[in-house]
């Protein structure tokens, strides 16, 4: 297979702390042999773990690009033993155009893997985080939100994998994070993630879901901050306590967790997040906005459980996803 065409301006063996850029050739109208320049922090220390931290997968998604931009700034290579790279903004071009996609290709990231040096932008930005930085690392941790079309419960989230052992390090790892509740997680596509590219190398791989609606509260990045040191602590690499938070625990078992729409209109949400429902209790109504004086279409909830994830715009449209109701587990 070719090289990947994306060079990195840093040197991921070096002791200390360095602040660069994966540099992908990429000519367009605006600059005929311009690069898309995509920060990275690497901060090396001895010959311990390494730990891969990404925020940016989608671009509308903004808890982690700051704690990771802020996190960039302050650590010390005093701070560590082994390695942290650091990168705020993954899909750096739908980053910097706020949308979930890239504007390039309107690659999603986080479908995109293996990836292909080949390939379209998004490809080859996928194709090297599987070959390069993914082998490099022990512990990797992807921050995510619900960008602007979902809002959820701030949560940390692993899968269920067919590796018990790695799973249960993958938990440790969630529950360390210390974020106010901890998911195990069913994936509508699990083709092409991230997520699953990690874990079938068998590293330990915490997701988060941490607010959304295409913006961030105060309340969402101090999850993130205090999050992702726990995690960096909870490796080794982070020369500090984790500091204990409670959680609780959350389960997708199965598809019946989704609500999908099957109509478009104007939607109003009878259960905020958070909040404790019934099988059968109505989570939202769907109103036609080109007819007036008929009845709403109601969705109810299909089990009993909590109201963990809705959709956050208040126009929807067919096939989007309506909610999500988790189940509390001990």
């Amino acid at each position: 297979m070719r090289p990947s065409p994306v060079v990195a301006t840093v040197d991921f063996d070096q002791e200390g702390v360095q602040h660069g850029f994966l540099q992908l050739p990429y000519s367009h109208d605006g600059s005929a042999w311009g690069s898309i320049m995509t920060p990275i922090t690497v901060a090396k220390s001895g010959d311990g773990p390494t730990a891969l931290i990404t925020g940016g997968n989608h671009g509308d998604e903004y808890e982690g690009p700051i704690s990771l931009f802020k996190l960039a700034a302050e650590i010390q290579a005093s701070d560590i033993n082994g390695r942290v790279i650091i990168v705020p903004a993954m899909n750096y071009p739908a980053f910097r155009a706020g949308t979930r996609t890239s504007p390039i290709d309107k690659g999603n990231m986080n479908r995109s893997f293996p990836g292909d040096p080949e390939g379209t932008v998004t490809d080859k930005i996928a194709d090297y985080f599987q070959r390069e930085l993914l082998p490099m690392a022990d512990y990797v941790l992807d921050l995510h939100s619900g960008g602007k079309t979902l809002d959820f419960v701030p949560f940390a989230a692993v899968h269920e994998l067919e590796d018990k052992e790695q799973q249960a390090r993958c938990e440790a790892a969630m529950l360390a994070f210390g974020a106010p509740y901890s998911m195990i997680m069913l994936e509508m596509d699990a083709v092409g993630m991230y997520d699953t590219a990690a874990e079938d190398m068998g590293k330990v791989f915490v997701s988060t879901e941490l607010g959304g609606g295409g913006s961030v509260t105060a309340r969402s990045v101090r999850i993130a901050d205090r999050g992702l040191r726990n995690f960096l602590a909870h490796a080794g690499i982070l020369k500090a306590d984790v500091i204990q938070s409670p959680t609780m625990h959350l389960d997708m078992p199965d598809p019946d967790c989704f609500i999908l729409s099957v109509n478009a209109g104007l939607v109003e949400f009878c259960v905020d997040l958070g909040e404790s429902v019934k099988e059968g209790d109505v989570i939202a109504r769907i109103y036609d906005c080109e007819r007036i004086g008929g009845w709403a279409y109601e969705y109810p909830a299909k089990r009993d459980g909590i109201l963990a994830t809705r959709h956050f715009p208040g126009l929807i449209n067919t096939g989007d996803c309506i909610a999500v109701v988790a189940v509390p587990v001990d």
